[in-house]
């Protein structure tokens, strides 16, 4: 299915414009679609591209919560101890070739500002930084020998995003979303909410449908504020006014797809309306957290001004599954300002991790305690990760440079086994040594432990079975046993 650039940006902007219709959907009406559960309206027996798909073999988690920490996370400042960076601190990094950094001002060896303990049944080490997710490492896998393509932050976040380094290719929630629909016809299948600073690296390319229809695209949720802009209809518009005003788009919408049959575009341009009439009814419910009990609030850190932005997320996150959203994306760090709103820690990774680690230890210890608590942590896969890791050497003494040769990933929830380390850095955290784990290896794993043969999972496209991990990918072992 060929689909040129110019004609996905004109359905963009008409879909915008469109979106403004998001009073009563009379098309639907006239279809008797109107009867729900909790005044929800339902999609009745229309097939949407949301419909439930069954996996291809029986699947261990029917959502995922991604958590992705932007800037780059340095891996021996937060679940990869290094005692070697103490015993040869200051010293260069030799033996390993040509040391390529991003800005510039390579350094001596540095050691981590930060102790480590061990924790839980496993004695998993975890950084000081991380005291409350440190609980939970029995609930984890760790994840240490994950390797990228690219130290531009940019191309290193479309990677974990697409499986490409480069603009264009579909989005993990798109692939997931094609691949299973939704276990809820009136919420976005797809959410994306991000830091109320600013979005992350690379913008919206990080959750595009790519070459797919544009349906599969992330629906964004606003962090702060009201979630979804323009919900409400405005007052000045009665009922009978959309009513007619839908009676009409539905008619000439009518009259392009018989003409066009082959345009997913108009598809989805008319998904969008009758989704957009199914969130008018239940979407305040689910963003609503006013109803939280305050036990809840404060697990998540709701009460604290620093964690309240980032639990407000991870609190959205619990809700949106529970009502069947299937794919949830959460950024921390946004471009406000590059060296303190995000991980990328140049100037200073002391200061620059110990703020952002202290806004995001508490709600993402309260969202697997909650998941868990609740019986949803063994069919929600919750990832943690970050576009690249961090270089052991110093930058200007104190700042830690760009490093894609490994980086630590955590696992939780379905039914993966916690308490383990899977793959090693070598002794100083510079390369991945022991079973060194690619995106395209990461992506099989998610996709697997959704049901989902990534062989199997293909999208016709420019005369090619495309696949979200490329002609590669192995499902990482320990994972999936």
């Amino acid at each position: 299915m060929k689909r040129g650039f110019g004609s996905r940006r004109q359905f963009l902007s008409e879909s915008g414009n469109g979106m403004g219709l998001l009073g009563l959907a009379a098309l639907l009406n006239q279809q008797g679609l109107l009867a729900g559960e909790k005044g929800c309206p339902s999609a009745g027996s229309i097939e949407t591209p949301f419909t439930p798909k069954k996996p291809h073999f029986a699947a261990r988690a029917k959502a995922v919560i991604s958590l992705f920490m932007s800037g780059g996370v340095g891996q021996m400042d937060t679940f990869d101890p290094k005692p070697m960076l103490d015993k040869y601190a200051g010293q260069p990094l030799s033996g390993k070739g040509e040391i390529v950094v991003r800005q510039g001002h390579p350094g001596p060896l540095m050691p981590s500002p930060f102790t480590f303990k061990q924790y839980g049944k496993s004695g998993m080490p975890v950084s000081e930084i991380f005291p409350n997710v440190a609980r939970h490492v029995d609930d984890m896998a760790f994840i240490r020998s994950v390797i990228g393509r690219s130290n531009d932050h940019v191309m290193a976040s479309y990677e974990l995003a697409t499986g490409s380094i480069r603009m264009g290719a579909p989005s993990v929630g798109a692939w997931v979303t094609y691949g299973l629909g939704s276990e809820n016809q009136n919420l976005p299948a797809y959410v994306v909410i991000y830091d109320a600073r600013g979005g992350p690296f690379g913008g919206p390319s990080n959750w595009t449908a790519g070459y797919m229809p544009a349906v599969f695209q992330g629906t964004i949720f606003r962090s702060a504020g009201d979630p979804i802009v323009d919900l409400t209809p405005p007052a000045s518009v009665t009922a009978e006014q959309q009513r007619a005003r839908l009676d009409l788009l539905g008619k000439l919408n009518s009259l392009d797809e018989r003409r066009n049959p082959a345009n997913s575009d108009l598809a989805a341009r008319i998904n969008s309306y009758e989704l957009a009439y199914r969130m008018q009814s239940c979407a305040p419910e689910a963003v609503d957290m006013d109803h939280e009990s305050d036990v809840t609030k404060k697990l998540y850190g709701l009460d604290n001004d620093v964690t309240a932005p980032f639990g407000r997320q991870c609190l959205m996150a619990r809700r949106l599954v529970e009502r069947g959203v299937r794919f949830i994306q959460l950024y921390h760090g946004g471009l406000g300002n590059q060296n303190t709103d995000t991980w990328d820690a140049h100037e200073n990774v002391k200061d620059n991790h110990t703020r952002h680690a202290a806004e995001v230890d508490t709600p993402i210890a309260g969202l697997i305690a909650d998941l868990k608590g609740r019986g949803m942590l063994d069919d929600t896969l919750v990832i943690w990760q970050s576009e690249f890791g961090r270089m052991p050497i110093s930058q200007r003494g104190v700042g830690r440079d760009h490093n894609p040769g490994t980086m630590t990933i955590f696992m939780a929830g379905a039914k993966v086994k916690g308490g383990q380390a899977i793959g090693a850095s070598d002794d100083f955290g510079y390369k991945a040594e022991v079973q060194p784990i690619t995106v395209h290896d990461l992506h099989a794993t998610i996709l697997h432990l959704l049901g989902m043969d990534h062989t199997r999972l293909t999208y016709a496209y420019q005369g090619r079975n495309m696949r979200l991990t490329d002609v590669y990918g192995v499902p990482i072992p320990q994972v999936v046993a």
